[in-house]
């Protein structure tokens, strides 16, 4: 057998997973465009991408309209986006594989045509996005510069809260196994937690204790919906995905992590620095420290990396006890049946970019098994 540690048992919460290759949330914008709900098309492709005991994350979802920011995203805060959702999850349930929604926020990363009434995105503070080949798309598709985003006040930081959790209740009438808070990739809650996009002088913003606390008080929110042991968190420490970045993450991220760890969540899952922002371009930064090394010594619980990992690199990192399970992105989108190609060490089929959003079939469910591909 290929990789013996990524393909040994892993105990996240309740759930014992079968093998520790996850599939990483993945926008893919093939949402209903007038309900925003997951489709018949939306359950295939998640439903071949599940194997027993295996893993899925679906992909960040807004918890609320004011948090959208790309067209064609599943939302999770309306009846039509729970019964949508419900049609993914039973068909990933009868392959025997187990899922969690990625609940999402995008603030500033958003753009005033996503808006209720045209109204500006919102973040921590009025602080746009800048900087070379920084744009941001509107809901019909164009790229334009982004817009300067309005300072949510502080009784509606509670709203967001707010928004999070009852998210939480849909994706359990959902029928999901668990959810996992988008902490990551520029997003509004890393918004918050960084110094140069959170200017605020409230009890949001200033100290690090000031700006880790609506990401927590988020946590503490959903796990009061589903118990910590089916709650994740994504974080991307070192990231520089939509104009993201902190001077020094070390400080800011080792409170959050140490404020974490006695919760007893299912896991936590990080974005390694190489792969930040990965999804518009190739990217592979050189001389970048390793989130899962780093953190590791501070987090007891279960450690799901992600970012550009091989099935070498995977199970070195597992052995190594940097991580317990790796998510893979890029590869698992045009590979369905990722797992057994790793553990059988059969070839991958190469992933064609531009199909990557957007669309219908082309790209996301015509991608071949390998039985397919060697009988071709």
């Amino acid at each position: 057998m290929n990789f013996p540690k990524l393909f040994s048992p892993l105990q996240v919460g309740p759930y014992r997973l079968a093998h520790r290759v996850v599939m990483a949330p993945l926008t893919r914008m093939r949402a209903d465009r007038s309900t925003f709900a997951p489709r018949p098309l939306n359950a295939e492709y998640y439903g071949q991408r599940a194997t027993p005991g295996g893993l899925l994350i679906a992909e960040a979802s807004p918890v609320i309209v004011t948090g959208r920011g790309n067209p064609g995203t599943p939302g999770i805060y309306s009846d039509a986006q729970i019964a949508g959702w419900r049609g993914v999850v039973d068909a990933v349930h009868a392959k025997g594989g187990l899922i969690f929604l990625q609940l999402w926020h995008v603030g500033r990363v958003s753009h005033s045509s996503f808006q209720l009434g045209g109204a500006l995105p919102v973040a921590p503070s009025a602080v746009p996005i800048t900087g070379n080949g920084m744009l941001a798309m509107t809901s019909d598709g164009k790229m334009v510069p982004y817009e300067t985003p309005r300072a949510l006040e502080t009784e509606e930081v509670g709203q967001v809260v707010e928004a999070f959790r009852q998210a939480a209740v849909n994706a359990k009438q959902a029928g999901f196994d668990g959810v996992e808070i988008h902490g990551a990739n520029g997003y509004l809650l890393e918004q918050f937690l960084q110094s140069h996009s959170n200017l605020r002088s409230d009890k949001y913003g200033g100290s690090i204790e000031n700006r880790a606390r609506l990401l927590l008080e988020i946590v503490e929110a959903v796990i009061g919906v589903w118990g910590a042991n089916r709650v994740g968190l994504r974080l991307s420490p070192y990231g520089i995905a939509n104009g993201s970045g902190e001077p020094d993450p070390m400080p800011l991220y080792t409170h959050v992590v140490r404020a974490l760890d006695p919760l007893g969540l299912a896991y936590l899952h990080f974005i390694e620095p190489r792969s930040s922002g990965a999804g518009r371009a190739e990217v592979n930064w050189q001389n970048v420290p390793s989130a899962m090394a780093l953190f590791r010594p501070l987090w007891r619980g279960v450690l799901i990396s992600a970012g550009g990992f091989t099935g070498e690199t995977a199970e070195a990192a597992i052995a190594q006890g940097h991580a317990d399970a790796i998510a893979f992105g890029r590869i698992f989108i045009a590979n369905p049946d990722l797992p057994r190609r790793l553990q059988n060490g059969f070839p991958l089929t190469p992933y064609n970019r531009a199909t990557f959003y957007g669309g219908e079939e082309a790209g996301y469910t015509d991608y071949p098994e390998h039985e397919q591909v060697a009988t071709a």
